[in-house]
C-alpha cells in the first residue's frame, strides 16, 4: 500500500511538472510576441517621428529662411535633376553610405514640392502619400486582390493593362519626353513588351541588328541624308538586344565611359611624369601607355 501511494505521488508530481512547464512556455511565448510587437511598434513610431521632424523643419525653413521661402517648382527642378544624378553616381559606384545621403536629399525635395503645392492649394504631402498608396494597391491586384500571377512578366502586363483602364491614352504615355534618348528607348521597349508587342527571343533581335547595320552601310556608301536615321535604328536595335540579355544599356555605357576616363587619366599622368605634353606625344606613344593602363585597370 505504501509503495502504491509513493507511485501515485510520483505520477502526480510528474503531471504537475508537465503542467507547469506548459504554463511557463505559454507565458514565455506571450512575452516574446509582445516584445516583437513592441519592437515593431517602436520602429514604426520612430519612422513616423523622423518624417514628422522633416515636415516641421520644412515649415520652419519655408517661413523663415530667405532662400527657402523664395523657391518655386521651376527653381527646384534643375536641382532635383542634379540630386537624382548624384544618387545615380552613388549607385553605380556602390557607395552605399552616399546612397543613403542622396536619398535624404531627394526626400527633402519631395517634401519641398509638397509644401509649395499645399501653399498654392494644389496638393499636399498627405494627398501625395495617399495617392501613391492607392496606386500601389490598385496596380498590385495579385497582392491586394484575388488576381493570380506566375511571373514577373505577368505582373508588368497587368500593370500596363490597369493603367489603360485608369484612362491612360497610350501605353507609352508614361515615358517622359525629356528622358535621355537611351533611357527613353529602353523604357519604350519595356512598355511595349508589357502589352505583348515584342520579339520572341534574342536571336531575332540580333538579326534585326544585322539588318539595320546593312541598311546603314548601304546609305553610307552613297553618303545619303538618311545615314543619321539608319544609325538611330542601329542604336535602337542594340538597346533592344541588350534588354533581351538583361543588360541595362545606360549602365553599360556609363561604366565604359568611366573606364575610358580612368585609362585616359592614367595616360595623362604618365605624360606629365615624363614632362611631355600629351598633345606632343605620337599616337604610337599614347597607344603604348593606353595598353599599360588597360593592364592596370
Amino acid at each position: 500500500m505504501q509503495q502504491e501511494l509513493l507511485q501515485d505521488g510520483f505520477v502526480e508530481q510528474s503531471l504537475l511538472a508537465i503542467a507547469v512547464r506548459e504554463v511557463v512556455a505559454k507565458v514565455l511565448k506571450t512575452i516574446k510576441e509582445n516584445s516583437i510587437f513592441a519592437t515593431q511598434k517602436n520602429t514604426m513610431d520612430n519612422r513616423l517621428h523622423s518624417f514628422q521632424k522633416l515636415l516641421d523643419i520644412m515649415d520652419e525653413l519655408r517661413s523663415k529662411c530667405p532662400w527657402d521661402s523664395q523657391q518655386t517648382f521651376d527653381s527646384l527642378r534643375y536641382l532635383t535633376i542634379e540630386e537624382t544624378y548624384e544618387l545615380s553616381d552613388a549607385i553605380i559606384d556602390k557607395k552605399y553610405a552616399d546612397i543613403g545621403k542622396e536619398l535624404g536629399d531627394l526626400l527633402l525635395h519631395i517634401v519641398f514640392y509638397a509644401k509649395i503645392g499645399e501653399e498654392q492649394n494644389l496638393f499636399s504631402i498627405e494627398t501625395v502619400l495617399n495617392g501613391i498608396c492607392e496606386k500601389l494597391v490598385r496596380r498590385h491586384p495579385h497582392i491586394f486582390g484575388e488576381v493570380q500571377v506566375n511571373s514577373v512578366d505577368e505582373v508588368k502586363e497587368n500593370w500596363e493593362k490597369i493603367k489603360l483602364r485608369e484612362g491612360s491614352l497610350s501605353v507609352l504615355a508614361g515615358v517622359p519626353n525629356t528622358l535621355p534618348a537611351m533611357v527613353k528607348s529602353y523604357r519604350i521597349q519595356e512598355k511595349a513588351r508589357g502589352v505583348g508587342f515584342d520579339w520572341e527571343n534574342a536571336e531575332q533581335v540580333w538579326e534585326k541588328v544585322q539588318e539595320e547595320l546593312a541598311e546603314f552601310n548601304q546609305e553610307k556608301s552613297s553618303n545619303s541624308d538618311k545615314m543619321e536615321e539608319e544609325f538611330g535604328d542601329i542604336l535602337f536595335a542594340l538597346i533592344n538586344y541588350a534588354r533581351f540579355l538583361n543588360i541595362n544599356p545606360e549602365d553599360a555605357l556609363e561604366k565604359t565611359n568611366r573606364k575610358f576616363i580612368k585609362r585616359f587619366n592614367y595616360m595623362e599622368q604618365k605624360a606629365l611624369e615624363q614632362g611631355i605634353p600629351l598633345q606632343e606625344m605620337t599616337i604610337h606613344e599614347m597607344e603604348t601607355w593606353w595598353q599599360k593602363a588597360k593592364l592596370e585597370s
